[in-house]
């Protein structure tokens, strides 16, 4: 992979980052973001049309002649090979929709389309840490808890783009990430997340103890993935993780009775610092194409 990276360090590609809140695309040189814009995604749109006007009026935004393709990262299950979406979290009337192929028509350039925890890892792989690591998971602690998978240096080829739900995963009478992502402060506390941080950054106790206990479920998390993929490293992105210094403690007291303490001995943990994740991510579904 850098190799790939020398090679194209002059070229264009955009960066979608699709969610059910905004619509983000930036415009990528090399290793650089030198554009970017973002519109809220429509709340009550009529139909999926609605939807696919606004995105593309971003990239629009955003477009430069030299742009050679487009990637695109989307909270969903998607059928790589045809760029169709199923079931797009928070985004009305996208049960089915072709969006590879309505972005190809558009722009006259190729599009790449994949989950949003998948882009994450792989802008890992290609921008961030996982430059040294061939064999990873990127865990993106958000509102919900996504994952994807590296292995020999590039994304799992699964069947449909399933692997890495970890936060899907029965646990302690719900699913993981009910426990162990933002929603949790709400779930579990009746406390949004961001004022949970603020009262945590007061010295709040009972805000504190919430936190120590996140560390808790976050460490469950770390044991399910070295259980079933047994990676070189773990790195964490997501907007939880700029408080992970108020659960990281916790988090490696809690893996102190793994089963296989070698393995956790061996396991590289970081706490991503990859600016614009989202556009840099989905941007590396273009990379090695």
């Amino acid at each position: 992979m850098k190799i790939i990276m020398d090679e194209r360090k002059n070229d264009c590609y955009i960066g979608v980052d699709l969610g059910g809140t905004n619509i983000r695309a930036g415009r990528i040189e090399g290793n650089r973001l030198v554009a970017q814009d973002s519109a809220p995604t429509p709340k009550n749109a009529r139909d999926q049309e609605e939807t696919l006007e606004a995105l593309i009026a971003v990239i629009r935004s955003v477009w430069s002649e030299e742009t050679r393709a487009i990637g695109i990262g989307v909270p969903s299950v998607v059928d790589r090979v045809r760029g169709i979406v199923y079931n797009v979290v928070n985004i009305p009337h996208w049960e089915e929709v072709r969006l590879g192929e309505r972005l190809r028509e558009c722009f006259g350039v190729p599009v790449f389309v994949d989950n949003d925890a998948n882009c994450f890892a792989l802008g890992e792989r290609i921008f961030g840490v996982g430059k040294d690591y061939e064999n990873f998971v990127g865990l993106t602690l958000g509102t919900g808890l996504g994952g994807g998978i590296i292995q020999r240096g590039r994304l799992l080829a699964d069947a449909n783009c399933g692997s890495g739900e970890f936060g899907m995963i029965p646990y302690q009478g719900q699913i993981l990430e009910y426990y162990c992502s933002g929603s949790y402060f709400a779930n579990v506390w009746g406390v949004d997340g961001k004022e949970m941080y603020e009262r945590a950054t007061r010295g709040d106790e009972r805000a504190l103890e919430a936190y120590r206990q996140l560390g808790e479920h976050v460490a469950a998390a770390i044991k399910i993935v070295v259980l079933t993929v047994d990676p070189e490293m773990i790195v964490f992105g997501g907007s939880v993780t700029a408080a992970h210094a108020l659960f990281e403690e916790s988090m490696y007291e809690g893996l102190k009775d793994f089963a296989y303490p070698n393995s956790i001995k061996r396991l590289k943990i970081f706490f991503s610092t990859l600016e614009h994740p989202g556009l840099f991510g989905a941007a590396s579904l273009c990379y090695g194409k």
